[in-house]
Order: C-alpha cells, then sequence, then structure tokens
C-alpha cells in the first residue's frame, strides 16, 4: 500500500463513505477492521452510524481509542417530523434519548441531529420547525447530562419534504438561538449548503457553534440526489472557499468524509477508497 498517512491529521472517516450506512452496501466491514484501516492511514478520526454499532457501543470506543482513533461523533437522531419518522411523540423521545445515550456509551463527542421533513397535515416548514423546537428543547438537558453535543445538520432543499425541513445554516441556528444552550450547534455539510449565497454570513454567525464538518462534493451531472455524491474535487462545490471560512470562523476541528455513492465508491475496495479521500484531502480541500 502506497503511503498516504503524512499530514492526515484532522481528517476523519465517516463510515458512510464505505457504504456502512446503508444494509447490504459497501463491502460490509466491521467497525475494528474500519478502525484498523484509518488507524494505518493516520486517519484519526471515525464518525460511526447507530446501525454498527447498536449492540457494542462502548466495545467499539474502546477499540477505536486503543488504535488512537478518536470517535468524533455518531450519526443520527431518529426523525422528529415529517413523514419518516416514528408516530408516536413518546417513542420519537424515546429513540432521541437513545441515540444520545448510544452516543455517550461510544465516547462520541457529537450526536448529527437529522431533524425529519414536513409534518403530515401541514404545509411549509413552519410549523415543523416549532415541533422540532419542542423535541430539542427537551433533549439538550438529557444531552447535557450525558456531555454529549448536539449537532443540528440542514440539508439540501430538495429533502424538504421527507427528510429534512431545515434547509438552510441560517435555519439551524436560529433554532440554536431559540434553545440558548451550548451543546446545541450546527454541522456544516458541503453537499448540503454550497449552494446557499448566504452561507458566508452565516458561517460567521455560527462561530463556535460549528460543532462539525462534513466534506464531499455536489456532480454537476448527479444521477441520484441521495447516493450520488462526488468525491472531493469531482464536483461544482466551492471547497476551498467553504472550509476556508468555516477555518475562520473558529472551527479547528475534524473535516469529516461523508460520501454516499452507491454506483461508484460503495463498489470499489474500501482500501481504495480510504487513500483516495486521503490524497482529496490535501489536493482538493
Amino acid at each position: 500500500m502506497e503511503d498516504v498517512s503524512r499530514n492526515n491529521r484532522g481528517l476523519a472517516l465517516n463510515t458512510a463513505t464505505l457504504g456502512h450506512n446503508i444494509p447490504g452496501a459497501g463491502a460490509g466491514w466491521s467497525p475494528e477492521r474500519t478502525i484498523d484501516a484509518c488507524a494505518e492511514r493516520g486517519i484519526n478520526g471515525i464518525v460511526f452510524w447507530r446501525r454498527e454499532i447498536e449492540s457494542s457501543p462502548a466495545r467499539v470506543g474502546d477499540y477505536a481509542r486503543a488504535a488512537g482513533v478518536h470517535v468524533i461523533g455518531l450519526c443520527r437522531s431518529p426523525f422528529l417530523v415529517g413523514p419518516l419518522s416514528l408516530r408516536n411523540p413518546l417513542q420519537i423521545t424515546d429513540d432521541f434519548h437513545r441515540s444520545i445515550d448510544q452516543a455517550a456509551e461510544l465516547g462520541a463527542e457529537v450526536l448529527t441531529i437529522v431533524v425529519g421533513g414536513v409534518q403530515p397535515e401541514t404545509k411549509g416548514v413552519s410549523e415543523s420547525l416549532k415541533i422540532v423546537a419542542d423535541y430539542l428543547s427537551h433533549a439538550v438537558p438529557w444531552a447535557a447530562a450525558a456531555n454529549v453535543r448536539l449537532a443540528l445538520e440542514p440539508l439540501h432543499p430538495v429533502y424538504g419534504g421527507d427528510r429534512s425541513c431545515l434547509t438552510t445554516t441560517r435555519d439551524a441556528l436560529n433554532l440554536c438561538d431559540i434553545i440558548d444552550s451550548d451543546i446545541l450547534g450546527v454541522a456544516i455539510d458541503i453537499y448540503h449548503v454550497w449552494w446557499d449565497t448566504d452561507l458566508p454570513h452565516q458561517i460567521a454567525r455560527a462561530g463556535n457553534r460549528i460543532f462539525g464538518f462534513h466534506l464531499c462534493d455536489w456532480l454537476a451531472q448527479t444521477s441520484d440526489i441521495l447516493l450520488d455524491r462526488g468525491m472531493m474535487g469531482d464536483g461544482v462545490a466551492d471547497i476551498h472557499g467553504i472550509s476556508a471560512a468555516v477555518r475562520a470562523a473558529g472551527y479547528h476541528g475534524f473535516s469529516e468524509v461523508e460520501i454516499f455513492s452507491a454506483n461508484n465508491w460503495w463498489k470499489r475496495d474500501p482500501r481504495e477508497v480510504l487513500d483516495v479521500m486521503t490524497k482529496r484531502f490535501h489536493t482538493a480541500c
């Protein structure tokens, strides 16, 4: 294997990049094998998905730390609103608390929150965001007690109906202002926010409330809005500009590569994917 480990401090793998967020996708590596492959390349941050660590979060977290790999996050909260959420509010709350507890057991610093789409029998996003704010206000004390920070991730507006009524960094920060807690912040995912001309202002506004920064690219001829993200440098997003703005705002955490790619990267040998992403971290970011 070519040595690609130089200067990779600050680089993190979101295991979705290897297909681990969807059952049956990718090569099906175990968490331990993924951790070892990261450690071999000097990738010293990792973010897991709940389905990977469901039965043994503490053990997986201990294994990562022993290998010198920081568990920086867990994906993700349940949908809080919208057609893909559980119908019973008590079940939503219970699963939200469970996701926080799993993050704590794993030793993850941050739980990513994807809020869900427009609440059935409502129109637009305003009512849905009010419901989200209510769930957050009740979850923040639980997360604070578990020493887990919560990162609201706005998704591209194309997902507004079913996956995320939260589509701009502005609205995510507005929710943070309403809740007013040091443990609630935002995750900036290039795939979802690259198009927003107000993004530089909102990143500066976010400041130390940026809890996560996700690297990927938007392909000019994307074939699937969910499962055809680009590797950094292959698309049209201003990765250098967004990265500079995030750093200028005061974020000095990991840069997390998160690429959903059913017909390209998930079909490749995971070792190749990890090698390419480390190279692109230096050349395209």
